[in-house]
């Protein structure tokens, strides 16, 4: 049931389908591209065997749903690249070619392909374009009067080192046209930056690379939705727990915002749809904001399904792969979607594969790291928080916890968790100098020596025996390329199948979610998902 094209053959087996759409997939499955694309292909393929097309699904990975035979028609198992694209709708002749739902490898083909006369569905390729450049995407935003961290497209070494001079460390490097933060990285000193621009241009060899201002301390928040004829007609916001900094595919994210103020909100909704005109949208997209000291910034748009496009139809209960595909096929889809007020939380948490990739540091960051996700539900957005790591893997603590905080400010910060941690019960274990602070604050704790130290008592032997059963390791500044302590002790964590958490954020929201249920503020009960969508009115 697999068809494959030839160079080699005389006749064809199959006749051309009628009245056709075809669907390009996400090709292989790998760090920043993976089921929730999948989702989305067969969910638009659904929706136009629906409208009466037949349905035509390019994709190469047996693993999918979107490549099982049933699905769709016409299945093609081929590579996604330009050469086969256009060799399939020369023979099928279909009236279009969805890019919009396989991530970024088919977006990717989207102008190469209106150049040379095929007939792509939704958005105009010409305007992805204007949203995939980060230097033409920066531009169109200065033109509407819309902020973002201050930029510049990198031509020379030196005028990338005067940028940040000027600006201050750290920046952000970013290529254009890449899937899940490739080669993006954040610089803190000249050394770093010549280090990562040198892997940027590697990476994005066609496309400028764009340096920005990294805003510290900022809150990143989401708009998922779909436009059409570029009005924004559904829409659903999700909030990291994570400050800025982390990858969108890596944070822990959730839907409807618990913290983000309704006025910040507000805002974005208008800045989204100066953009979304500007553009002329008709189908999904996807918006990222920076919000700090009441000022809102654009990080990016991406003119295609996102990896939370799954996460967001589950939990507002509006399909939207399937109100996109209708748009693009020129369906009105105008209604009343209500994705705000919901009466439960839904949390999004990724999952990690480094106890099988040798040498991987388990910190978040820009560039993605998770290889998959999990989503939960709960009456209380800590209830949802907790139930969402516990699916990801992430082990309570019984008994014994190791604190390792870098910088002064971070243990202060996290000074009043500890004590939460102390009065449930918890015996802390710490490295040398949080051990100090901690016991300055009447904290009890236990002083165990670093990895490198090689003296006993030491974190090591204390992982390496069991002793220890949960770890929160905040790093000082992190150096994916330095072998460091704090690098030592999540490895040998990972290592030890011992739990961890290395962010500042999520370390506050895991004690915090601990904490209330220590007090019975909530069970862990489980329910299905009828039993939260029983209220909603669109169930």
């Amino acid at each position: 049931n697999y068809l494959y094209m030839t160079y080699n053959g005389r006749e064809h087996d199959v006749e051309p389908g009628k009245k056709s759409i075809t669907v390009l997939g996400s090709g292989s499955y790998r760090i920043g591209s993976s089921v929730e694309f999948d989702w989305c292909c067969v969910q638009a393929v659904q929706t136009a065997k629906k409208k009466g097309y037949q349905t035509i699904m390019v994709n190469c990975n047996p693993e999918t749903v979107s490549t099982d035979f049933d699905v769709c028609d016409r299945l093609y198992f081929e590579e996604l690249t330009l050469e086969r694209v256009m060799d399939i709708y020369d023979f099928e002749n279909p009236e279009g070619v969805i890019v919009s739902v396989g991530g970024q490898i088919p977006n990717n083909l989207a102008l190469k392909l209106k150049n040379r006369g095929y007939a792509i569905l939704g958005t105009d390729p010409c305007d992805i374009d204007r949203a995939e450049d980060r230097n033409k995407f920066s531009s169109l935003l200065d033109s509407l009067g819309i902020h973002q961290p201050k930029w510049r497209e990198l031509t020379t070494m030196s005028q990338a080192q005067n940028f940040a001079d000027r600006v201050g460390y750290p920046v952000l490097i970013r290529p254009s046209y890449v899937l899940s933060g490739a080669a993006m990285n954040i610089a803190f000193n000249k050394e770093a930056l010549d280090q990562y621009l040198a892997e940027a241009a590697n990476v994005s060899k066609e496309h400028p690379v764009v340096i920005s201002k990294f805003i510290e301390g900022a809150k990143e928040i989401e708009i998922d939705g779909v436009a059409q004829n570029g009005k924004m007609v559904i829409y659903a916001v999700t909030e990291h727990v994570e400050n800025a900094g982390v990858h969108s595919g890596d944070a822990t994210v959730a839907v409807p915002p618990q913290k983000t103020y309704l006025e910040t909100i507000r805002r974005a909704k208008h800045i989204t749809r100066s953009v979304l005109q500007e553009l002329n949208i008709t189908g999904p997209f996807n918006i990222q904001f920076l919000a700090r000291a009441n000022t809102l910034r654009v990080i990016e748009l991406n003119l295609r399904a996102s990896r939370s496009f799954p996460f967001v139809s589950k939990a507002t209960k509006y399909n939207f792969i399937d109100i996109a595909t209708r748009a693009m096929l020129g369906e009105n889809i105008e209604g009343d979607y209500r994705t705000l007020d919901l009466d439960y939380v839904g949390i999004k948490a990724p999952q990690f594969s480094y106890s099988r990739i040798k040498g991987a540091d388990p910190v978040l960051y820009v560039e993605m790291g998770s290889t998959g996700e999990v989503a939960c539900f709960g009456d209380h957005y800590r209830e949802a928080f907790l139930k969402a790591l516990m699916a990801a893997d992430i082990q309570l603590p019984k008994k014994n916890i190791l604190v390792s905080i870098g910088r002064d400010e971070n243990k202060v910060e996290l000074a009043p968790y500890m004590k939460r941690l102390h009065k449930m019960g918890y015996t802390l274990y710490a490295t040398e100098h949080t051990a100090e602070y901690l016991k300055k604050m009447s904290i009890p704790a236990k002083r165990l020596f670093k990895v490198s130290e090689k003296r006993n008592p030491n974190i090591q032997n204390y992982l390496e025996n069991g002793t220890i059963d949960f770890i929160f390791n905040i790093p000082r500044k992190y150096n994916r390329k330095t072998i460091s302590d704090g690098f030592r002790i999540r490895r040998t964590a990972i290592d030890h199948n011992v739990s961890m958490i290395a962010n500042m954020q999520l370390a506050k929201t895991f004690i915090m979610a601990l904490y209330d249920l220590h007090l019975g503020v909530y069970t862990l009960d489980a329910k299905s998902i009828d039993e939260y969508n029983k209220n909603s009115d669109h169930a």
